[in-house]
């Protein structure tokens, strides 16, 4: 082959039109679609500790402190394995990360159903799903955004962050049907075959880089030449952590998704259904009341994607936490009937707009401070997001086994959700300049 045609085989040619002239969607809408599914496969997991602490304590007799004990396990290690995910698929690649990780959630799952001892929960639950869950965390999203695309980044992260969102409705009801006509067990290999069956996806239709199809990320102007696998991930997440840690917007943003996380995963997703549970409302009217936080998810958080990329990410911020801190503080005087009452479905529709919308600003946030070690910074980010949820989902079982309700728990995260906002407002901005240049 000669040179001028060894050259031709790797200058990327633009997008043929279609039939009548129309140009074909940019293959980066596909790998957004591929990655959506993959994430609403993944979010099985996210759907069942709620439901498994009822049946977990009525069975082995364990208290709701120990069994919240795992969950927080499984969170901290979804947020703290997030940068390393990062770096991994710098060095490895997105599909083979995604696809080992799917594969340990689908074991971690699926062992558990012959568990006996509280120390196999935290195993399999904790520590398996945890890492594997980590891996699929919102670092993978993060790591798709920036490579694919360069115009509608934030409406793109505010999609696929609602994916988890899109699962939890799918999978919640179901799973809720399952625990309470069939037992706990077969919800549990319920998640293992949902994360099996989205292996194939990934390993066929999942695509590391637009270099690798001849492509320019969308809205690219230039061709970008697919990066050199970067060896010493570990070493690499580590010092990116340092390098961000000098400074003020890290540890802001830090503090802010911390109480995100503590106010949503750790509180929410773990206690509502229980906390519901222990004032007579069924297990499926709960947990289908969850679910419907997650249609308003998605319809928040895509909407969230849209003002990101228009509005000052900061105020943002502040504003959703804000409203998040308030409807925390009404949700006890909502619990106290069985019914499903017009204020609680208020409620609902209120808190799941705001559920994850804090993901697409604090996302622009990390990408306008630290360029090309955004996804890296964000997934250090997403680690204090989960040591905060993990934190609560603890605290949260101990408050409960303690004093008997919940209710100390709603008002401690809806007067640091007000603290969140405040944060938020004290993130300075980087000049245009400066941004360009990132």
């Amino acid at each position: 082959m000669t040179q001028t045609s060894e050259a031709a085989a790797v200058v990327p040619q633009p997008p043929k039109p279609g039939r009548g002239g129309r140009r074909r969607v940019h293959r980066a809408w596909f790998v957004a679609a591929v990655t959506f599914v993959t994430i609403i496969g993944a979010a099985a997991f996210r759907s069942v500790p709620g439901l498994l602490i009822d049946p977990l304590h009525d069975e082995f007799d364990w208290s709701r402190g120990t069994i919240s004990a795992a969950v927080s396990v499984n969170l901290a290690l979804y947020g703290l394995t997030a940068p390393f995910a990062a770096a991994l698929m710098d060095r490895f690649g997105i599909r083979r990360v995604v696809a080992v990780a799917l594969t340990v959630i689908a074991l971690g799952s699926g062992l558990t159903v012959w568990m006996t001892a509280a120390w196999q929960l935290m195993l399999c639950w904790g520590l398996l799903v945890g890492l594997g869950s980590g891996s699929m965390a919102l670092a993978f999203a993060a790591t798709v955004t920036n490579r694919w695309f360069t115009e509608r980044r934030g409406l793109v992260s505010g999609i696929l962050t609602a994916a988890s969102a899109s699962g939890q409705l799918i999978f919640l009801p179901l799973l809720s049907w399952i625990v309470e006509r069939h037992d706990w067990r077969p919800a549990a290999v319920t998640v293992a075959l949902a994360a099996l069956a989205v292996v194939p996806f990934v390993w066929l239709l999942l695509r590391d880089h637009p270099a690798d199809v001849g492509l320019k990320p969308y809205g690219a102007t230039e061709f970008v030449p697919k990066p050199a696998p970067v060896p010493g991930a570990a070493r690499r997440a580590v010092t990116v952590l340092f390098s961000a840690a000098r400074t003020g917007p890290f540890w802001l943003l830090a503090g802010t998704f911390a109480i995100c996380g503590a106010s949503t995963n750790g509180l929410i997703q773990t206690h509502f259904v229980p906390a519901a549970h222990d004032h007579g409302m069924p297990l499926t009217t709960a947990a289908s009341l969850l679910a419907v936080i997650g249609v308003f998810d998605v319809v928040g958080t895509i909407a969230s994607g849209w003002f990101t990329d228009r509005f000052e990410a900061r105020r943002l911020l502040a504003v959703y936490y804000s409203l998040r801190g308030v409807s925390l503080l009404f949700l006890p005087l909502l619990l106290v009937t069985p019914s499903v009452q017009p204020p609680m479905l208020f409620f609902i529709v209120f808190y799941g707009l705001d559920w994850v919308a804090t993901v697409p600003p604090t996302l622009a946030l990390c990408r306008e401070h630290y360029g090309e070690d955004s996804a890296i910074v964000f997934g250090w980010v997403l680690a204090s997001h989960q040591v905060g949820a993990a934190l609560v989902a603890f605290l949260g079982g101990v408050a409960r086994d303690t004093f008997g309700s919940y209710d100390v728990v709603w008002y401690a995260s809806g007067a640091l959700c007000a603290v969140a906002a405040l944060m938020a407002l004290v993130i300075r901005r980087r000049g245009v300049g400066v941004v360009g240049a990132a």
